[in-house]
This record gives C-alpha cells, sequence and structure tokens, in this order.
C-alpha cells in the first residue's frame, strides 16, 4: 500500500510540473537569456548569411548566388526556392539547442515538457485536432463562398508532387518545430523567470509572434484583421493558452505544422508566405485571391471545434515517469 500510495504521489506530481517550470531545471538567471538570445540570432542570421550562399553557390553556381541574393527564390527552381526560402531555419534551430544546451545547461527536452520523454502522439492529436476543422471549414468554405477564385492546380505534376513532399513534410517540420520552440517555450520560459502570472506569459510571445510576422504578404493584404486573428490571436495567444494549459507545447507543435504542411501541399493561397511568396509550391488546389474577413471569421469556428477535438475526442495523456530529482537542480 505504501509503494502504491507512493507511485501515485510521483505520478500526481508530474502532472502539476509544466514545461514553464522547467526553465529553472538549469542555469536560468536573466543574463544567461538575453546571452542565449544573442547566440540564437548570431547563429539564425550570421552564420546562415554566410553558409546558406556558399551553398547555393556549390550548386548553381553564380547564376545560384546572384539569385539568392537578390531574394529571387524563384530563379532557383521548385526545390530549391522552397529550401532557400526556409534556410535560415535549421540554423535557428541550432541557436537554440546551443543555447539551452550549454547556457542554460539543461537537457533540450525540456523546451517541449517537464516529462522524460515527449509524446509524441500528443502532437499527433494536435495535427489532426487543427487539421480537420480547419479544411472543412476554411478550405471547403473558400470553395463554397468564392469558387470563381477556388481552382485545381492545371499545372499540377504527380512526379513533382512527389519529389516535392518529403522536402515539404521536411523542411516545414523544421521551421514550425523552431518556432514553437522559440516562441511558446524559449520566450515563456524566460519571461517566467522575470514574472510568472499566466496571463503575461501568454500575451508577451502572441505580441512578439504577431510583430515577427508584420512583413508577411497576408498581413499587407488584410490588414489589422488579418495581423489580430491570423497572428495575434490564434498561432500566438490561442496556441500559448493551449500549451500553458497543457503544461507542454506538444499540441502546439503539432498543430502548426498542421497549419503550414497544408498550405505547402494542398491549397496554396497567392503571395501566401505559407507557400513561400515568390515560391509556388505544387498544391493540389489554388486560391487566386486572399480574403481576410472570412478566413478571420472562420477561425471563430475552427478554434472552438479544435478545443473539442483535442480534449474531448482525444484524451490528455497520463503522465509519465517524471523527470529524476538530479536534473531538477535549478542553478541561477
Amino acid at each position: 500500500m505504501q509503494n502504491t500510495e507512493r507511485a501515485q504521489g510521483i505520478i500526481a506530481e508530474a502532472k502539476k510540473v509544466t514545461y514553464v517550470e522547467a526553465a529553472g531545471w538549469g542555469k536560468y538567471r536573466w543574463w544567461r537569456y538575453v546571452l542565449g538570445l544573442v547566440v540564437i540570432f548570431f547563429v539564425g542570421l550570421v552564420v546562415n548569411g554566410i553558409t546558406v550562399p556558399r551553398v547555393a553557390f556549390l550548386l548553381g553556381g553564380q547564376e545560384a548566388l546572384a539569385a539568392f541574393s537578390r531574394l529571387d527564390y524563384a530563379a532557383l527552381g521548385l526545390v530549391g526556392g522552397f529550401v532557400a526560402f526556409r534556410a535560415s531555419f535549421p540554423f535557428f534551430l541550432a541557436g537554440i539547442l546551443i543555447a539551452v544546451t550549454l547556457i542554460h545547461q539543461r537537457h533540450p527536452r525540456t523546451l517541449v515538457t517537464a516529462r522524460e520523454k515527449i509524446s509524441w502522439r500528443r502532437v499527433g492529436h494536435g495535427f489532426v485536432a487543427w487539421f480537420v476543422p480547419f479544411w472543412l471549414i476554411a478550405g471547403l468554405g473558400q470553395y463554397f463562398f468564392y469558387p470563381d477564385t477556388f481552382s485545381f492546380n492545371v499545372d499540377f505534376n504527380f512526379a513533382t508532387f512527389a519529389l516535392f513532399v518529403p522536402i515539404a513534410l521536411i523542411f516545414t517540420a523544421i521551421q514550425t518545430t523552431t518556432e514553437e520552440l522559440f516562441f511558446r517555450s524559449y520566450i515563456v520560459q524566460g519571461a517566467s523567470i522575470v514574472w510568472s502570472n499566466r496571463v503575461f506569459l501568454a500575451l508577451l510571445p502572441a505580441v512578439i509572434f504577431a510583430l515577427a510576422h508584420l512583413l508577411n504578404p497576408e498581413a499587407s493584404a488584410g490588414g489589422w484583421l488579418t495581423v489580430f486573428f491570423n497572428y495575434f490571436l490564434v498561432p500566438g495567444l490561442v496556441w500559448t493558452v493551449v500549451s500553458l494549459i497543457d503544461g507542454t507545447i506538444e499540441l502546439a507543435i503539432g498543430v502548426h505544422f498542421a497549419n503550414n504542411i497544408s498550405g505547402n501541399l494542398l491549397m496554396g493561397i497567392a503571395g501566401s508566405a505559407v507557400a513561400g511568396s515568390a515560391v509556388t509550391a505544387p498544391t493540389l488546389f489554388t486560391v487566386s485571391k486572399f480574403h481576410a474577413t472570412y478566413t478571420a471569421l472562420s477561425m471563430l469556428v475552427v478554434v472552438p471545434v479544435f478545443l473539442a477535438i483535442a480534449y474531448k475526442v482525444f484524451k490528455r495523456d497520463e503522465a509519465s515517469e517524471p523527470v529524476s530529482q538530479s536534473h531538477r537542480q535549478g542553478r541561477r
């Protein structure tokens, strides 16, 4: 009975510990987060800026280097342009991992969860819970309400699409996971050292996420409505609140991947940043005009349906084995 009670106590304790609190398991003084941001942006911008142009030159010569320098990704071809547009994300991911491992001296897994293992099942739940309502409501709704702008991609080529799919899966996963680790995790964990108030922890990454996406084509086309709904409210605030409630960013990782991979493979919107701006992804369907009002209103329906699927259809995972006490020793 004592062993049973002890085991139940450990499980209850593991359920209470969140990825936010895991920030205190390593070295966590404020200057370490400032140094961490410097490392992340140095690797993501400077090292990336030195390395990628040289790779472009090795692969395509002077013409590829010139196209990359003037941000003419379409000139690099379908695959080359798609990869070049997202080339900085592996470097940003490397910067995040270096900062957490070397500066904060804790396991990179603590960016995702406070448990011993990442629940890929819960990541899959997030993918399905967002993918289904998003494309039933936003995708089919686009077809029913604006049929003149919705069409099958007449340039669709199965061989090209088959080649593109694995590349899109890999680089989209790197992009979306990197953004989640940075905005939903590193920023939130760093902010929690200053103030652990949940409203503050939810609003701060939402504001930063929206500001970071102001230069996206959709922001210019949709104005404040798109910035508020498509960047601040849904990806920024809702996904952060879900992560704070869940105690992990597993759901958010799945949701973000579902959102972006759909735009890269299923339905491309003209001028969309998801599709890569000047780079046209070989999607099955295309939308010739971005409708900001409909997109914003559809989010008001998609979000509650997503929450219902994530928490009613799928059940939250039971806590796995808690992290050992030796890994919880906070060091300022």
